[in-house]
């Protein structure tokens, strides 16, 4: 039993949660103090770094989330015929961490090279992936800024397939999708908050992936949202450390010589 079963079928929740999960989580994050010695960018570099402003980032955001949520719900009309009246029989939990886990290698798959495709083939990185690298210094609502293509074939379709061959049910989309959407966020946020729970547990993290959005590091650490197993296998990988700056904030550093 969950909260929302017998007022909006699992389908409808897959639809709006993580969207609405989204803007709850990266808000959050927006919205807190400075926190400046846990920032891996100064607010000044945020501001001056990033050439595309936050009220366009917000609205790239919406409209890439009205695509997704009308291809998610084709997708949950095709995938399943429950009715919000009838029982829903959910597989054993040890099932569906399998199926979760098979979303995860299936989206890291998909992700990884069509994310590097997109930076290899020029006119498609200046055309269409160049739109998210706007956001040198990301931020947590700017982790769904791309153009709309690449929001697309990208987050959208890669979800969709992710979640087919796992064999998920919705209710377990659900999950899957609203743990995709956080981990999204955590991975731009540009915080090192203690106990954040997805940087004990994933090394494809905040800091990982600032190592990406810098202007040396465009050609590495492609992998996303979860586990940099292409990026190790594929010789894309760049392993960092954290260290201290002068002025009291954090700084993700390369330990290895970037070309």
């Amino acid at each position: 039993m969950v909260f929302w079963e017998g007022y909006v079928s699992d389908e409808l929740m897959g639809t709006i949660a993580p969207i609405a999960l989204y803007w709850i989580y990266g808000g959050a994050y927006m919205l807190m103090p400075p926190l400046k010695r846990y920032r891996l960018h100064t607010k000044r570099e945020e501001e001056e770094k990033s050439i595309v402003d936050l009220p366009t980032v917000v609205k790239g955001v919406l409209f890439q989330q009205l695509l997704q949520a009308a291809v998610v719900k084709l997708l949950f009309l095709v995938a399943s015929d429950t009715k919000l009246s009838d029982p829903v029989m959910q597989p054993p939990i040890y099932l569906q961490l399998i199926q979760i886990l098979i979303g995860m290698f299936v989206m890291d798959t998909w992700q990884y090279f069509v994310h590097r495709y997109l930076h290899t083939n020029t006119y498609l990185y200046h055309h269409i992936h160049s739109y998210h690298h706007r956001l040198v210094v990301p931020y947590a609502i700017g982790a769904l800024y791309n153009h709309p293509l690449e929001g697309l074939l990208v987050d959208t379709v890669g979800g969709a397939i992710s979640f087919l061959v796992s064999g998920m049910s919705a209710r377990t989309g659900v999950y899957f999708f609203c743990i995709s959407v956080m981990k999204a966020v955590d991975d731009h946020c540009g915080l090192w908050l203690p106990g954040n729970i997805f940087h004990i547990f994933f090394e494809n993290n905040c800091a990982y992936h600032d190592i990406h959005h810098s202007l040396r590091g465009l050609k590495y650490n492609y992998s996303q949202p979860f586990f940099p197993f292409w990026d190790k296998i594929m010789g894309t990988y760049v392993p960092y450390q954290l260290v201290r700056r002068e002025d009291g904030g954090l700084e993700s550093v390369p330990l290895k010589k970037l070309d």
